[in-house]
């Protein structure tokens, strides 16, 4: 793919340094620190010229190697619109429950054998953004149409034309998410600051927590098109970006950041949307996850202590040779190559974006 024409880090360049001038009283060094990184992206202070590429590549060719002789379900549990502002308050612990409510969902869900009767494995992807990058927790999971009997002695297929029911995964999602917010709540593991203050008060927080009760949550359930392949390429490339391609970036002019957009509500058409470059930028922020979060995780039969005895099970139960995990010529190629001159690199040292300001400060002032 050609390198766009107008990137997340030429709009950093060009306003980041009067942007956080302009927004000292919220902005932290956290923030600073993803923008000093994407200023120096795609420049000599970096290196080469797509630095997530090949690790994009390597995971895709990791999960490909785990992916069984049979149909693929591609499962989203998005977190209703009302919990956005608790959310940018409590994003580990919110996000942690996402994780834990709608795994725990899937696994409930298909033990029961009026409905499936058997142990899934999967691994599961938080997204954190909308199409206009407004906070929009969900999570994608990606599921064989089948799983273990209880005995592990024989691998058990979910009908052609239907996997678990939908509304029955939604009913138990809200469940499991709402009891698991309310016992957060019970240990003090939430925080309410400004304008969600109130909310620190039981029954206030517990008259908060109604509406979420009478709502309709939504689970997005559909085989993917063109193979469980084609969800892991879709996956791999946000799973290794920022919030936004730049590719669908259309224009910084006048203070002024124009991208296009799918809105879902209207058939997915193409739109664009215009954003003063700080609420553009505000919002780009909102989407950086506490420090060490994993928003990778495999479950059951995939967890990582498991699989090298199940999935060989899956393997044998499904009538396919597991392929072997050993490293081939291609798993082998440098993640980083000479930007100069084409040849491997090998990483000696990681820095930090604080440790790059230290040694070299950033050029990110604003455009004359």
């Amino acid at each position: 793919m050609s390198r766009p024409p107008l990137e997340v880090a030429d709009i950093i360049r060009s306003a980041g340094a009067a942007f956080i001038e302009r927004n000292r009283q919220w902005i932290g060094w956290k923030h600073v620190k993803v923008l000093l990184a994407i200023a120096r992206c795609r420049t000599a202070a970096l290196g080469g010229p797509k630095c997530q590429t090949a690790a994009r590549e390597q995971w895709i060719a990791a999960r490909q190697k785990e992916l069984l002789p049979t149909r693929y379900m591609h499962v989203v549990f998005t977190l209703p619109r009302r919990l956005a502002p608790l959310v940018l308050q409590n994003k580990k612990v919110i996000y942690d429950l996402l994780f834990r409510a709608s795994a725990e969902t899937l696994l409930e869900v298909a033990r029961d054998p009026r409905l499936l009767g058997a142990e899934l494995g999967f691994f599961s992807v938080l997204h954190t953004w909308s199409q206009q990058l407004r906070i929009h927790p969900h999570v994608h999971c990606v599921i064989p149409a089948g799983g273990l009997s209880p005995d592990h002695t024989r691998w058990i297929r979910s009908r052609e034309k239907y996997f678990l029911p939908k509304a029955v995964l939604a009913e138990v999602f809200r469940g499991k998410f709402v009891d698991a917010l309310k016992l957060a709540f019970q240990d003090g593991q939430l925080n309410f600051q400004a304008n969600l203050k109130l909310l620190a008060q039981p029954k206030i927080f517990a008259a908060w927590l109604r509406p979420l009760h009478r709502q309709d949550w939504v689970v997005y359930l559909k085989r993917p098109f063109g193979g469980p392949e084609y969800v892991l390429q879709y996956l791999g490339r946000y799973t290794h970006r920022v919030a936004i391609s730049n590719h669908r970036l259309v224009s910084f002019q006048d203070g002024q950041v124009t991208f296009r957009w799918r809105d879902s509500a209207h058939h997915n058409q193409q739109k664009l949307r215009v954003l003063p470059v700080d609420k553009f930028l505000r919002r780009f922020l909102l989407h950086i996850l506490p420090q060490g979060f994993v928003r990778i995780r495999h479950y059951s039969f995939l967890a990582s202590r498991r699989p090298a005895t199940t999935l060989p099970l899956c393997f044998r139960l499904l009538g396919a040779a597991h392929q072997p995990t050993a490293p081939s010529a291609n798993d082998s190629r440098p993640l980083y190559r000479c930007p100069k001159c084409g040849g491997p690199m090998k990483v000696i040292e990681r820095l930090t974006a604080a440790d790059l300001q230290l040694r070299s400060p950033p050029q990110v002032n604003a455009a004359a």
